[in-house]
Formats: structure tokens, sequence, C-alpha cells
């Protein structure tokens, strides 16, 4: 760890995958592939999304990177800006949409720990500071590992919002 930035990235990568794994679990198995209201995924898409993009994040992290030429943590505050409001409708990519197959809970859950392991082992080890080449974000272009981090935290995060409200749909306490 080189900076307070690289620990607090560390930290922030158990707790969120923490609660993840938590909300994921919370629903019962027939839940995970019910459809709570009109347009929206399962939460067994939403887990297989976050699955599919952590799985991209990790092999970008794992993959080629060259020294970065600016603050590697320049892109960090308008990607969690982005990716936290709420309010704002977002499009996945083609590359990461769920299918429509149905999900079993503890295999999601259990690749899903498994990834985001794999996440915090780079995190633990790697320079976060290092330019990513492999793929280029869209709008921000090519990422550091600590951008790539921030934004698959923050992408956990806005679908842990997500997956409180399809519990909410499935349990009765919305209307």
């Amino acid at each position: 760890m080189d900076t307070i930035m690289d620990t607090l990235i560390l930290k922030e990568t158990a707790i969120t995958s923490r609660i993840l794994q938590v909300v994921v679990a919370s629903f019962r198995e027939e839940q995970i592939n019910t459809i709570p209201f009109a347009g929206s995924w399962t939460a067994g898409q939403v887990g297989e999304h976050l699955l599919i993009s952590a799985t991209g994040v990790l092999e970008t992290i794992n993959g080629p990177v060259e020294p970065t030429e600016r603050d590697p943590s320049e892109n960090a505050g308008p990607i969690k800006k982005m990716f936290l409001d709420f309010t704002s409708k977002m499009s996945s990519p083609d590359f990461v949409l769920p299918s429509d197959a149905p999900k079993n809970k503890e295999t999601l859950l259990q690749s899903l720990e498994t990834t985001m392991n794999g996440i915090h082992a780079v995190a633990e080890k790697e320079d976060l500071s290092a330019t990513c080449v492999r793929f280029e974000f869209p709008g921000f272009g090519r990422l550091t590992r600590l951008e790539w981090i921030t934004f698959l935290l923050a992408h956990i995060q806005r679908h842990v919002h997500q997956l409180n409200i399809i519990a909410e749909r499935l349990n009765g306490r919305i209307r």
C-alpha cells in the first residue's frame, strides 16, 4: 500500500463486497428469479450483471498497464458521482447484460465472492496508480487500477440500492 487512498480503496472493497453478499443472500431461492415489477431485472439478473462487470474489471486490472501521466485518481470522483446518482437512469452496454436463464443463488454468491476476492487481491498487491490499457471506459478513456476499482465499487453500490428496492417489492413493502 502506497497511499492513504490505496488503504481506503482496500477497505471499501472489502466492505462493499460483504454488503453485496449479504443483500444477495437475503433473497429466498424462489425470489432470486422473480420479476418484481414490469421493466425490472430479477435479483438474479442484477447479480449476474454485477458478476459480468466485476469479471471484466478483474481481467482489465490484471491485464497490461503503463505508467500514468496524470493524477491516478482524477476520474474517481466523477465516476462515483455518476454511478451514485440514483435519480439518473442508465443503460448497460450489451456486453454486460444478464441472460434470461434462471440463476442459482448459491452459485451466484460463490462466483461473486471469488471475483471480488480477486479484486481485493489486486487492490492489496498491485500498483493502483498504473493505467490499464486493455479496455477504455466509455466517456473517460483509459483508467488506472484505482479508477477501475472505484467504478466497480460505485457500480455495486448502485445495484445494491436496486436490489434493496427489488427486495422491498417482493416482500410486499412497496406497492
